[in-house]
C-alpha cells in the first residue's frame, strides 16, 4: 500500500501541514467535530494489491484548516477523502492507488500560491482539489495553469471564478453568487420590499456577490440604499447593526461567510433584528449554521444540496457519511461536504473515461460533463458549461424549518430552481479560457 510523503519542511513556519494517506482518513478539526483524529485501514482486496504495484496517483488537497473558513475546509476535505476511499476500495484508478496529500491554505491567497507550487513541483500531484475562499482559489488556479495541472475549485463562489478569473485547467463546482441571487432576489423583492442594504465581506467573493445582487435588484425596479463593507474576521457587528437600524431598509442582503456569519447571526438575534428588516444570505454553508439555535437561523438563503431531499440516493449517502464518521459532531452531511465529494468523484470518473491522467484529455472529459439528476441527488440534471468551466446545477432556496421531523432537519426548502433559470449570463463574456495549445501538457 502506498505511503504519503512528508517532505514539506521548507514551507514557511506557521503554515500547518497535514498529510492524509490513501490508506487512512483523518477526521480533522477535532474541536469542530467532537472527536479525536481517527485512523482506520481501507478494505484490502486483490484489486487494491494489484494497484499498489504501480506508482500511486497523488491528489493535492488545498483546503483550509485555519482562518475564516476552517470549518468548511475540514468538511470539504472529508467529502473528497470519502470519494477517494470508494475508488481505492475498487482498486484505485487506471490500476493505480490514490494518495491524498493535504496542506492548510490558511484562508490566505499567498499561502495558497506557495502550497500549489509545492504540491506540483515537489509532491508531483496529478491534480489539485479544494478552496472555499475565492481569493485563495484564484491564487491556486494561477499556479495550476502555469504548469497545466487540473484544479477543481470545490466550494468558492465568487462569480469571478468562472468569469474573469477562469482558467483552462480550473473547474468550479459550487453555485456562485450570481446563481444564488437569481434564485432569491426577485422573490424577496415581491415579498419584502424594494429598498435594500448590502452587507458585504470585504474581499473578492463578497464584492462580486453583492455586485450581482445589486444588478438584479436594480433591474427589477429596486433600490440599494447603502452598502456596508465588513472586513474578514469581524466578530463585533454592533456598529453595522446600529447603522442598519438607522437606515431602516426593507431587506438586508448579506454576502458574509464562514466564522463571520456565525457572529453576525448571533448578534442580530441579541438585538432582536432577526424579524425586521427581512434578511437574505446569498448562500448558507452547512458548517456555518449547524449547532446554532433556531432564533439565529433566520431569513432566506441559498444552497445547492440538503441532506433531507426526498430523492434517490440521498439516504444512502447520509448513511455512508455516518458510518464512516461515527461520533462526529456534525451528524449529517451538508453542501460543503457534498461538493468536495462530488467534485472528486467526477474527476476520478473523468480520468477513467480518458484512460489517462494527461491533463488535456481529462480537461476534454470534464468540459463535456453531464450528470443526471439521480447521480447528483438533485432535482435537475447538471452539466458543465464548456465556456466558463462552471458546473450548472439545481439551486435551492431555503429558510429555517419551524416544524422539523428530527433534530437536524434545519432547512425548509422553499423552491428548487433549474440551472437554466439561474445561469450567470455575464460569465461567458468575462471568461477568456486559455487555448488548449497554450496550456502546458501535464501528466503524473
Amino acid at each position: 500500500m502506498s505511503e504519503s510523503r512528508d517532505d514539506d519542511k521548507d514551507l514557511p513556519q506557521g503554515t500547518r501541514r497535514k498529510l492524509l494517506k490513501a490508506s487512512a482518513l483523518t477526521l480533522a478539526g477535532a474541536g469542530l467535530y467532537g472527536v479525536a483524529p481517527f485512523y482506520g485501514p481501507w478494505k484490502t482486496n486483490r484489486a487494491w494489491a494489484q494497484s499498489a504495484q504501480k506508482k500511486p496517483l497523488v491528489i493535492g488537497l488545498t483546503m483550509d484548516t485555519s482562518g475564516q473558513y476552517a470549518a468548511s475546509g475540514a468538511d470539504e476535505r472529508l467529502g473528497a477523502m470519502m470519494a477517494i476511499k470508494e475508488f481505492n476500495e475498487k482498486g484505485g484508478v487506471l490500476g493505480r492507488s490514490i494518495e491524498a496529500i493535504h496542506m492548510d491554505t490558511e484562508t490566505t491567497p499567498a499561502t495558497g500560491t506557495r502550497i500549489a507550487e509545492r504540491m506540483i513541483t515537489r509532491n508531483e500531484a496529478a491534480f489539485l482539489i479544494g478552496a472555499v475562499h475565492s481569493g485563495v482559489a484564484n491564487a491556486i488556479s494561477q499556479v495550476a495553469q502555469k504548469y497545466g495541472c487540473v484544479y477543481l475549485n470545490t466550494n468558492s463562489s465568487s462569480p469571478t471564478e468562472a468569469g474573469k478569473d477562469c482558467h483552462r485547467v480550473k473547474f468550479v463546482w459550487d453555485g456562485n453568487g450570481s446563481n444564488f441571487s437569481h434564485a432569491i432576489v426577485k422573490n424577496a423583492m415581491r415579498v419584502s420590499g424594494k429598498n435594500w442594504l448590502l452587507l458585504t465581506n470585504d474581499y473578492v467573493w463578497g464584492h462580486n456577490t453583492s455586485k450581482a445582487t445589486r444588478a438584479i435588484i436594480e433591474a427589477n425596479g429596486g433600490k440599494v440604499v447603502d452598502e456596508l463593507l465588513v472586513p474578514q474576521n469581524t466578530r463585533d457587528f454592533a456598529a453595522y447593526l446600529l447603522k442598519i437600524q438607522q437606515i431602516k431598509p426593507d431587506v438586508v442582503a448579506a454576502a458574509v461567510g464562514g466564522d463571520d456569519i456565525k457572529a453576525l447571526r448571533q448578534q442580530v438575534v441579541q438585538l432582536k433584528m432577526n424579524k425586521s428588516p427581512a434578511w437574505i444570505n446569498n448562500q448558507q454553508d452547512w458548517p456555518d449554521i449547524y449547532g446554532l439555535g433556531p432564533d439565529a437561523i433566520f431569513g432566506v438563503f441559498g444552497t445547492n444540496w440538503y441532506w433531507r431531499l426526498d430523492l434517490p440516493g440521498v439516504k444512502e449517502f447520509v448513511g455512508a457519511y455516518q458510518k464512516q464518521y461515527p461520533g462526529i459532531a456534525i451528524r449529517t452531511p451538508g453542501n460543503v461536504y457534498y461538493n468536495g465529494y462530488m467534485a472528486t468523484r467526477e474527476l476520478l470518473k473523468a480520468v477513467e473515461r480518458a484512460g489517462t491522467t494527461n491533463n488535456l484529455a481529462v480537461i476534454r472529459e470534464l468540459e463535456n460533463l453531464k450528470v443526471s439528476a439521480r447521480d447528483r441527488m438533485q432535482h435537475f440534471d447538471a452539466y458543465m458549461n464548456p465556456a466558463t468551466h462552471q458546473l450548472q446545477q439545481t439551486i435551492y432556496m431555503a429558510s429555517y424549518n419551524e416544524s422539523p421531523a428530527e433534530k437536524d432537519d434545519i432547512y425548509r426548502i422553499l423552491a428548487q430552481v433549474p440551472p437554466q433559470d439561474v445561469e450567470d449570463k455575464d460569465a461567458p463574456g468575462a471568461c477568456k479560457l486559455e487555448p488548449m495549445a497554450a496550456t502546458p501538457s501535464y501528466e503524473q
